[in-house]
């Protein structure tokens, strides 16, 4: 009787196992393939903290660009981002040592805050808000990601590629050979250009950038530094009576431009065009009275600084390993109002590889 209650029990056993491995064979294959990863993550908010010293136009833009290639990869603002931005203000047009000690002493004071915040990721617009803040955020272990830096080197780069320890972003930084290079298409007879500029790292970074590399492209620069409450128009003139005189303008990456409503602009523009002199602009910010532009687009590089954050964020890849990004040539854009009203003549080389490009501008594609 034993056996007989010990194989009916052995029996029901075997059915239950029978019937289950029958119903799983019944099932489609569909049903038992292995849902994808993003199916088994919970839902996710990623929080960045966006850090910046001054509020001017082109960091606006670098940001557009930024939150639109984001979302583009799925990280979209109001859904599963959440963004808190904090712009430090500073006196740029007093400039001067007390006025980077406050901004240094202010970026280090909310780099302390977004410590104790603890986001996943930092987005650090400008060199000043990148070089006070990286230290602190590094030793936080808090990923930073920046753009808008002309020079990496000044925010504490170990190279143009490598952005140190905890760090990574996109650079506007273009190569200045090729920027000339282009100035010398449009302007063959071009031999000296004069610059203007302030204390402002990268107005000094980009002057000194270009005088390196413009002996390759058989030009002299000349330059005066002002403070960035003085007038124009005095360098200007120093600088026509300079020698032979400058043949072009060239405007750096400078905020000083920008002050006043554009004054120190306007006033060489209206120089320029009372002399005869063209005025080009080295960073693709609206300057009046510019009629070629040679440089970085703030949105697109804001673009790949997001590529970045994007691999730090979906793909929980540290900063170390993420080289410096940068725009594979500048962009180059003419004003052809500009370009009538100085009854220039510019190459057919050139006018064959032009388009229609916003606000009236025509964009220069590249050499073949």
């Amino acid at each position: 009787m034993r056996f007989a209650f010990y194989s009916a029990k052995m029996m029901r056993s075997m059915f239950r196992v029978v019937f289950v491995a029958a119903l799983a064979a019944s099932m489609s294959c569909r049903a038992m393939e292995t849902l994808p990863p993003s199916a088994m993550e919970e839902p996710h908010t990623y929080r960045i903290e966006v850090l910046q010293v001054t509020d001017i136009a082109p960091y606006q833009e670098s940001l557009d660009g930024f939150i639109r290639s984001l979302g583009d990869n799925g990280i979209v603002l109001g859904q599963n981002l959440a963004m808190n931005r904090v712009s430090i203000a500073s006196d740029v047009e007093r400039g001067g040592f007390w006025n980077r000690l406050w901004v240094y002493l202010q970026v280090r004071s909310e780099a302390q805050r977004i410590v104790r915040a603890r986001p996943d990721l930092v987005l650090t617009i400008g060199t000043s808000a990148t070089k006070y803040a990286r230290r602190a955020l590094d030793d936080a272990q808090i990923p930073v990601v920046f753009t808008a830096v002309a020079n990496p080197l000044e925010v504490g780069a170990t190279s143009f590629r490598d952005a140190g320890p905890g760090v990574t972003g996109a650079t506007l930084y273009t190569d200045m050979a090729d920027s000339l290079k282009i100035v010398k298409e449009i302007f063959p007879a071009v031999q000296k250009i004069g610059m203007v500029h302030t204390d402002d790292e990268n107005g000094v970074a980009h002057v000194q950038v270009a005088k390196m590399k413009a002996a390759g492209a058989g030009i002299t620069v000349s330059s005066r530094q002002v403070s960035k409450n003085d007038g124009i128009v005095p360098s200007l003139k120093q600088l026509l009576e300079d020698g032979a005189g400058v043949q072009m303008f060239a405007v750096p990456l400078d905020t000083y431009y920008g002050l006043r409503n554009y004054e120190p602009a306007r006033d060489l523009g209206d120089f320029g065009a009372e002399h005869d002199i063209p005025v080009i602009s080295f960073a693709l910010v609206r300057m009046p009275g510019a009629m070629l532009y040679v440089g970085a687009d703030f949105a697109a590089v804001g673009g790949l600084s997001a590529m970045q954050a994007v691999k730090i964020l979906k793909r929980h890849m540290k900063p170390d390993v993420l080289p410096i990004l940068k725009l594979d040539r500048p962009t180059v854009l003419i004003d052809p109002q500009r370009v009538a009203a100085l009854k220039l003549s510019l190459p057919a080389s050139v006018l064959e590889r032009k388009s229609q490009a916003r606000d009236g501008f025509w964009e220069i594609g590249a050499s073949k």
